[in-house]
């Protein structure tokens, strides 16, 4: 039950305070336990946003995910309750911000810190698996750091669970992000949940170690070829160790890949390595019955007009990709938003950094991408109002259409939706622009179906 009072707003036995981050479902909010004290984070979900995006699966699937996962290295759910409206998720609460955001910070990490990392990132997927989850979306965007510098895995949205394996034992939903996915996910064969989150884990750990993608291409196509050709550049300069532990993560061929055990044996990873012990405790996690379905059935939605299509959802249907949602114009979330523009590269990125800069803000351009940062005078920390970094990527569809992606890494969430409603506002393209792209857009399918078939083989 939630109710205002004299101090605030109250859900059951929480104190409700600050706002700690935004989504497409809802909110999340700092919350305080009135009797111990406790610090907890408590998502609180839209209903019907969550029915409008079609999500109702999605959630479902998180809660009883995390109700299954009790880790030191994996975000804690503690309970779940729900109004007519809203749905509460109370979960544990991580104050260190995301593992995306430290090594933006800092470039890269260092080989001592990164494999501590490292391991923990490990020792939490490897015990997911051992409970037959599969995350399916590894990506330092989704691995957060407590105040120790310790790891927590999180958003477990596009998990898998046993009852989600085919007949065969294998998973046959392509999901994921573009730079993480493993090879054999695109392929739409059917793929090993373990091997593909230890692929995603090793372009995670790419990334700790030298602050770059393995595989990086504006052009989708391009990109999903060198994945699928394990086309990565491992520096020389980093230690034997590490080159091979990559090299032997990074293959892509599934059948060949190290798994878990040979990953824990080996020399690289094994020094200085603690295990994690998962929680012993027999927690019983509250999960009110008004939480989950989400949804009762009505016959009404059974006479619903068909969703709309949108490019790569044709793309999809031609082809092994389903990315459903990249292309439609989205609202601006706590972490990123994406727009279509027909704009040049040139061009946009020229007409990003001007629109920015008349914002205030200062522009640094470089390998491709573009970033936007803005401090002001007696800001005392990073995600203090007045505070801002958003990097700006673009991936090409055809060659007179792309993609803008604007990913906050830090900062006041007010100035970085009033800047990417901006940008979306000046430079995205309209829905009357979109249908008359239909034609080229099923012809850059077939011929992207065409590319990727031919890499595949």
């Amino acid at each position: 039950m939630v109710r205002e009072g004299g101090g605030g707003m109250r859900l059951g036995k929480y104190e409700i305070g600050r706002t700690l981050g935004e989504g497409n479902f809802g909110k999340v909010k700092f919350a305080r336990h009135v009797e111990s004290g406790q610090a907890f984070a408590v998502k609180i979900l839209d209903r019907k946003r969550i029915l409008e995006l079609k999500a109702d699966d999605q959630i479902k699937r998180e809660i009883e995910t995390l109700k299954l996962l009790k880790h030191p290295n994996v975000v804690r759910l503690h309970e779940v309750s729900a109004s007519k409206t809203k749905i509460y998720m109370v979960l544990e609460y991580v104050n260190g911000g995301e593992l995306f955001g430290k090594i933006d910070l800092k470039g890269k990490l260092s080989e001592q810190e990164g494999r501590k990392l490292f391991q923990q990132l490990i020792d939490a997927v490897s015990y997911c698996h051992e409970k037959g989850v599969y995350h399916r979306d590894l990506k330092p965007e989704n691995v957060l750091v407590d105040a120790k510098g310790n790891i927590k895995l999180s958003d477990f949205g596009l998990s898998a669970l046993p009852q989600h394996l085919g007949n065969d034992k294998l998973l046959h939903t392509t999901c994921g992000s573009p730079n993480y996915i493993a090879p054999e996910v695109l392929a739409n064969r059917g793929y090993d949940g373990s091997m593909s989150d230890i692929w995603s884990s090793g372009v995670i750990l790419y990334v700790i170690l030298t602050g770059n993608l393995p595989f990086d291409d504006r052009n989708l196509a391009v990109l999903y070829q060198k994945i699928f050709k394990g086309d990565s550049k491992i520096p020389k300069w980093l230690s034997p160790g590490a080159q091979d532990i990559l090299k032997r993560i990074l293959d892509p061929n599934p059948s060949t890949r190290i798994n878990m055990a040979g990953m824990k044996s080996h020399d690289w990873f094994k020094q200085d390595y603690i295990p994690a012990v998962p929680y012993d405790d027999d927690e019983d996690i509250n999960i009110a019955d008004a939480a989950l379905p989400i949804k009762e059935h009505d016959e009404a939605d059974d006479h619903r007009a068909p969703s709309h299509i949108n490019a790569f959802q044709l793309i999809g249907m031609s082809s092994y990709l389903d990315l459903s949602g990249f292309f439609e114009k989205e609202e601006a979330s706590e972490r990123k938003i994406r727009f279509t523009s027909s704009y040049s590269p040139k061009d946009l990125f020229e007409k990003i950094e001007g629109i920015v800069t008349e914002m205030g803000f200062q522009v640094q351009r470089g390998n491709g991408k573009l970033k936007v940062k803005l401090h002001l005078k007696g800001s005392a920390s990073l995600n203090c109002p007045g505070s801002l970094s958003v990097a700006a990527e673009l991936f090409e569809i055809s060659p007179s259409l792309y993609v803008v992606e604007l990913r906050k890494s830090y900062g006041d969430s007010s100035l970085y939706r009033q800047m990417c409603a901006k940008l979306s506002d000046n430079l995205g393209i309209c829905k009357s622009q979109q249908l008359l792209m239909t034609q080229s857009l099923m012809t850059e399918a077939c011929k992207f179906t065409s590319e990727m078939t031919h890499a595949a083989l």
